[in-house]
């Protein structure tokens, strides 16, 4: 990884009159890239050929196409690229919706004010962490260093930690800086931390050494980094410990912790995840015990990076670059749940978010100001760190309008009383007076709804469906805005049979020794894909089963077909693969009649046999 000397290396190997084959062409790519030289990078990518672009390299000329500006051929790139992909996975559908949304929020006025610190540097600066009154964060300004300790990626000195007074009042840091407890930096990277409510213990991640001076590497000859955790006491670290999950030959960092410090999250690269760098959970146990680390899964992780986690109450923010986003990494927001379920993150648009790389976001408990770093033009040097405040929006608007409406059952028409109404800014924020309930008449009124605004309205009550509505409500003059809601109940969409609930739909029959989906099913696998959008929370299992006829065996076989094919039908309709628990085909072992093997039965009875199910597992 030392890509600034590799660059001058290929740059001597070319002038030589060298023609370099493809590996040696993505080497110099990359090597352009990783220096932040994207004009060379992106023409050494197309001399390879785009199509033949592997996941990272592709993702890498896509961002160097945004890092200049290059907006349009980035997209059409992308597009092209998901297209050629099929949207089995729903990548396609999840770009679109990015990039819509990424430009309506970028169409409104900005909710945050930025200001580059006073404490960045030519260097690398970056990555904060509340530490009281202070702030902690990681530079590369140390002025004292011999040649043989600079970084070999981009000859700097090495990362150690620095600690900084906030003045919030004047929206900045005061310059009085000094190294965060001198006496326990090493000669290597040390950066990337958080402490625990009581300040008293540290997670941080520093280079793997052996002893205290030598870099440890594994063995393809790459030096990892860990997290290590410590106590602190008499400005200096005690109980030092490794954590037990870390492993030589992959990398383990940036840690966060929850809110009550039951759980601490962090990024690695370890084998088995869904990219180049993943967001991993472990729960922290007693006595310098932790669980197995468990990844977020495909709702967070993608083939790209994901970095820098931070959580504030039951939000998840994070740095990406495998999303729609402006370009490099960009920093993104995801509300959850006690159970670490997760919302399709958010991007948090212009200004924390640009062409380039920004990250490391962090915010206060009460979510007005917080810290995020970058490395776009304009600023002192590398990275540098950014404060930022939320804007005051309320009072703004001198044109306000009334937001009303009725909520109606889908199948009767009647109204229903006591649903809840939301309505969001683009960024999520409470629009107007706040939630308010249909009364008996399924009528609501809302006030205070900014005129020429972008407003996200749903209807939600427990035991229907949902609905929402995305609208930018009129101009001046002050009037009233109307949004009516359907909602669907949830015993009018799903059969029980016994304990066991199922959506309601007619049979779906396959051809006799077949698993394709006819014209019928995909009229009743519709409504599968609409009960699972209607209802985000429920999740199903698939079960298929066929009639007799045939062997054991291959009617096995034949189901599991079938269930696939259901599966992949309503994965294509946009439905995440987390949405469906498990796929299974039984082949003829749960017939519903009498016609077992060697049993004379006429064709209407076997069809009766060959099904599938879609049985609720969460409501």
């Amino acid at each position: 990884m030392a890509y600034t000397d590799a660059v001058v290396a290929y740059e001597k190997y070319l002038k030589s009159g060298h023609k370099p084959k493809k590996k040696i062409k993505l080497h110099i790519a990359d090597s352009y890239y990783y220096i932040n030289n994207y004009a060379k990078a992106q023409s050494w990518y197309e001399r390879v050929g785009v199509s033949k672009l592997k996941n990272t390299q592709f993702n890498n000329y896509v961002q160097a196409l945004k890092a200049q500006g290059a907006y349009e051929k980035a997209n059409e790139v992308l597009l092209t690229y998901l297209k050629s992909k099929g949207n089995s996975s729903g990548l396609l559908k999840r770009f679109e919706e990015q990039r819509d949304y990424l430009d309506s929020i970028n169409a409104l006025e900005p909710r945050y004010t930025i200001k580059n610190l006073d404490i960045n540097t030519d260097k690398s600066d970056f990555g904060t962490a509340f530490y009281g009154d202070e702030i902690i964060y990681s530079s590369a300004k140390n002025t004292v260093y011999r040649e043989k300790e600079l970084y070999k990626w981009n000859k700097q000195p090495f990362l150690d930690l620095y600690v900084a007074a906030q003045n919030i009042e004047s929206d900045t840091i005061l310059k009085d800086e000094s190294q965060f407890l001198p006496k326990q930096q090493n000669r290597y990277h040390t950066a990337g931390l958080v402490f625990t409510d009581d300040l008293q213990t540290v997670y941080y991640s520093t280079n793997t050494v052996k002893g205290k001076f030598h870099l440890e590497n594994d063995d393809a000859g790459t030096n990892n980094i860990r997290i290590m955790r410590a106590d602190i006491a008499d400005e200096k670290y005690e109980a030092v410990q490794v954590l037990p999950f870390n492993d030589i030959e992959y990398s383990v960092g940036h840690p966060a912790l929850t809110p009550d410090g039951k759980w601490l999250l962090f990024i690695s690269d370890m084998p088995g995840g869904y990219g180049a760098t993943d967001i991993y959970r472990v729960e922290v146990l007693s006595k310098g015990k932790y669980g197995k680390p468990i990844n977020l899964g495909p709702t967070i992780n993608t083939e790209g990076k994901e970095m820098f986690p931070f959580i504030s109450d039951d939000k998840l923010y994070f740095a990406s670059d495998g999303y729609f986003g402006m370009g490099g990494l960009d920093v993104y927001e995801s509300k959850f749940t006690t159970n670490f379920d997760f919302e399709a993150p958010k991007n948090l648009g212009s200004p924390v978010n640009s062409n380039f790389d920004d990250f490391a976001y962090i915010v206060s408990d009460d979510g007005s100001y917080g810290y995020f770093s970058s490395n776009r033009t304009g600023g002192k040097g590398d990275d540098d760190i950014y404060y930022f405040a939320k804007k005051d929006i309320e009072n703004e608007f001198e044109c306000e309008h009334i937001l009303t409406g009725i909520v109606t059952d889908a199948v009767s028409g009647k109204p229903i009383e006591g649903v809840t109404i939301k309505v969001g800014d683009g960024y999520g924020e409470v629009v107007g007076t706040g939630d308010v309930t249909t009364d008996t008449e399924g009528r609501y009124v809302l006030e205070e709804v900014p005129c020429n605004f972008y407003i996200m309205a749903g209807a939600f009550k427990k035991g229907y469906s949902t609905d929402t509505e995305d609208i930018t409500t009129p101009g001046a003059p002050s009037g009233e805005v109307k949004i009516d809601f359907q909602l669907d109940k949830y015993s009018n969409l799903v059969v029980k049979e016994g304990k066991v609930e199922k959506i309601k739909i007619n049979p779906i029959y396959f051809d006799f020794d077949k698993h394709t989906i006819n014209n019928k099913a995909k009229l009743e696998l519709d409504k599968v894909v609409y009960v699972l959008k209607k209802f985000p929370d429920i999740r199903i299992k698939i079960e298929s089963h066929t009639d007799s006829r045939g062997s054991d065996a291959y009617n096995e076989v034949l189901s599991q077909r079938r269930a696939t094919s259901t599966y992949n039908y309503i994965i294509s309709k946009g439905i995440a693969a987390s949405r469906i628990e498990s796929v299974k085909g039984y082949g003829e072992k749960r017939l519903r009649n009498h016609c077992s093997n060697g049993v004379p039965c006429n064709k209407e009875e076997h069809l009766y046999n060959r099904r599938s199910d879609f049985i609720i597992v969460n409501k």
